[in-house]
Parts: C-alpha cells; structure tokens; sequence
C-alpha cells in the first residue's frame, strides 16, 4: 500500500469549509441534510489531519479553528439577526438562533471528534462541547441576556395582569439561561430569578396595599389563594422549577405576612366575624393559607383564643347573672310566702 498523501492546513480547511457552508444552508433551511457518504469524508479529513506525522499533525490548529468557525458565525449572522430586533421578536430570534446553534455544535463536535478522542483528552483541554457553548455564551448571552431578561419579564407583567402569553416561547428562552450555565445555575439564577422576584416582591406589594384597604377579609383571602396557584402555574409552564419555593415565599410575605393583622382584625369581616357567623369556608381558607407560611398560623391562633376566651368570659357572665337573678327572685318569693303565712295566721 502506498503511503497517504499529505493535506496541507489550507487545503484541509478549504473542504472543512465547504462542509461548514453546507451546515449553514441547513440550518437556515436552504440545503437538505449531510448524507453518510459527505458526513464521512468530512470526518475522515480530520482523522487524517490529525493523524499526519510532525510538522503535518494539525490538531491544535484544527482545535484553534474549529473555535474560529463559531466566532465567525455569530460574529457575520447571528448577532446582526438578533441585534435588529426587539421585545418579543428579539427573544423568537434568540431561542431560534440558540437551537440551531446546538444542531451546529452537535454536527462539528461529529466532523471534529477524533480531536474529542484523541487530542483533547490528552492535554486535559475544554471538549467540543463545551467550546462551541462558550462560544454562544461569551458572544451572544453576555450581549443579551439583560434584554432577554428584560423582555421576559415584561411579558409575565403582561400576564400577570390577565393577558395571554406565548408560555412556551418563555420556556425555551429561560431554558437558554439553564443550558447557558452547562450543569451551574448560577446565570438562571443571577441575570434572571434575582431580578423576577424582586419584580414580584415590588408588583404583590402594591396589589396588597390596594386589597388591604378595598376589599373584606374573605375577598383578600380568594385573590391572595388564587395568585398563589398563578405562580405556581408559572413555575410549571416555564420557570425552572428550582424557583417554585423562593418564589411562594415572596408572594406568602407580601400578600399573607405583611397585612396579617389588618386582615385577621377587620372589623366586619376578620376572623372574629367569621367565627362568630361560623363561615366555614372562609375559615378553612385562611388555615389553608396561614398554615404553609412560617409561624403564620401564630396570629391566626391569638385572635382565635381571644374570641374563645371573650366568649367564654361571656358565657360565665351570663351564668353569674342568670344565677344572681334567680338567687334574687328566690328572696323576694320567701318574702312573699311570710307575709301571706302572717295574713293566714288565725
């Protein structure tokens, strides 16, 4: 067998080229898919790149431009797509441009992988993976995750305030804030569920204030039970879960914490009133809701023993007075009785 002819960087990287312009042309829906006979030449250019004796061993000029081919991308296609648009249309681009970067790094980590196996795994460096995300992460993400965040946030006030949303898009653009991370939270976290729940913190603390004064305690509780579901709902249908508790938490202390004693002490209609008029309904909803917040039930419980113990103190009242009355018209018939055994006296 005759020996392998050499590829030179030039020459390689000029077909690798033309497979990552087919690539292009797929993700934007212009080209059909790789067949195995392409999808193999292409693998083994690299193979045989790699695997050339020095000088002609290319595999840390094929890493360097395996890196470059993203930041090309992004650079001329990606960041202009994204940069031209706005709000909700911005975050469609972004979620849009997010997944075909995925196909995009799943493809040439396949052209690429004997660099994975071989290469990479010897000089402990980043794998393909990695290297293509942090790709997208350092020129996209850090470019726009504040508008992201932003436009997001925007559209659950929209929702918050009765209109209908595009849940699913903002499950695929907070979903970009998880994978971002690649296994940390921290930018979900961070240039996200910080800012939500202070807008959540600042958004329920004005509703309270409204609610408080308006409305009767029975009133406040349905709407304070039926935001708690809504945010629940929302954690199901696009935030991640790990933001359910902290969420809760900040609703519980603006809508239930904060106005505890306003709303148990109303005075048509807190928890005396409806103890007294036995509104059982109301009353298993307050337990509902006081119960899952921390102490909660302690003011609910004080004003329950001072209605008890009022009633009670009544009750015994009532008893002492019916007792003296009865002691006092007992005196006044044994008077009565003498004076008619005197007139009955022979």
């Amino acid at each position: 067998m005759g020996e392998r002819k050499t590829i030179e960087l030039e020459q390689g990287w000029e077909y690798m080229q033309k497979g990552i312009t087919k690539l292009k042309g797929i993700l934007d829906g212009s080209l059909e898919q790789f067949n195995s006979e392409e999808y193999m030449m292409l693998y083994t250019t690299i193979y045989n790149m790699c695997t050339q004796k020095p000088p002609n061993d290319y595999s840390q000029q094929l890493y360097d431009k395996y890196r470059e081919a993203f930041q090309v991308y992004i650079n001329s296609t990606v960041l202009p797509s994204i940069r031209e648009k706005h709000d909700e249309f911005m975050l469609r681009e972004l979620v849009k441009r997010w997944a075909n970067h995925k196909i995009m790094v799943r493809w040439l980590s396949r052209f690429f992988h004997y660099l994975d196996r071989y290469f990479i795994a010897r000089r402990s460096l980043p794998p393909l993976n990695e290297v293509g995300l942090t790709c997208f992460r350092d020129l996209v993400y850090q470019e726009v995750n504040s508008k992201a965040k932003d436009a997001v946030l925007d559209v659950i006030g929209k929702e918050r305030d009765g209109e209908q949303i595009d849940r699913a898009l903002l499950k695929n653009v907070l979903d970009i804030f998880v994978e971002i991370g690649m296994s940390q939270m921290d930018h979900y976290e961070d240039d996200f569920e910080a800012h939500m729940l202070q807008g959540t913190s600042a958004y329920y603390s004005v509703k309270a204030a409204n609610w408080i004064r308006e409305d009767s305690c029975p009133d406040y509780m349905i709407k304070a039970e039926e935001c708690l579901k809504r945010e629940r709902e929302r954690v199901s249908h696009y935030l991640h879960s790990s933001s359910e508790t902290k969420l809760v938490e900040k609703v519980q202390h603006k809508l239930l914490v904060v106005h505890a004693n306003q709303l148990l002490e109303k005075e048509h209609s807190g928890v005396r009133s409806l103890l007294r008029d036995d509104k059982l309904d109301d009353l298993s909803r307050m337990f509902r809701l006081y119960h899952k917040v921390p102490h909660g039930l302690e003011p609910v419980s004080n004003v329950f023993k001072q209605h008890i113990t009022a009633e009670g103190t009544a009750l015994v009242q009532q008893a002492e007075d019916a007792a003296s009355s009865q002691a006092a018209n007992g005196g006044v018939q044994e008077q009565v009785c003498s004076f008619f055994g005197l007139l009955n006296r022979p």
